[in-house]
């Protein structure tokens, strides 16, 4: 069996399943770490490119301002995209669920 204590920096122990489940839940975490920083990069390159015209040494009240709404409303669309994705998934499995049941 291939020992992943280094990959995940713990040291084997309980089950191979449980093993296994930790590794999983390890990768998981890390994938939605990564998919966040790219959420926030690209909001930011994005809201960047719409709302400063041309560089300086800092922003202007006005291009800070169009910034930080650009954020908001980028965030709280992904945020209803996410919620309602969630939500049609769940009633997916359920429905599924209940298909498979009867």
């Amino acid at each position: 069996m291939v020992d992943f204590s280094s990959l995940t920096g713990s040291k084997p122990s309980g089950s191979s399943t449980e093993q296994k489940e930790a590794l999983k839940q390890r990768v998981s975490s890390e994938i939605a770490m990564a998919n966040a920083q790219q959420l926030i990069s690209k909001a930011t390159d994005k809201c960047y490119q719409k709302c400063v015209t041309w560089p300086g040494a800092s922003l202007t009240g006005k291009e800070q301002t169009c910034v930080e709404r650009c954020l908001e409303r980028y965030f709280e669309a992904f945020n209803i995209v996410s919620a309602t994705y969630v939500r049609r998934i769940a009633a997916e499995r359920a429905s599924g669920a209940l298909a498979d049941a009867s």
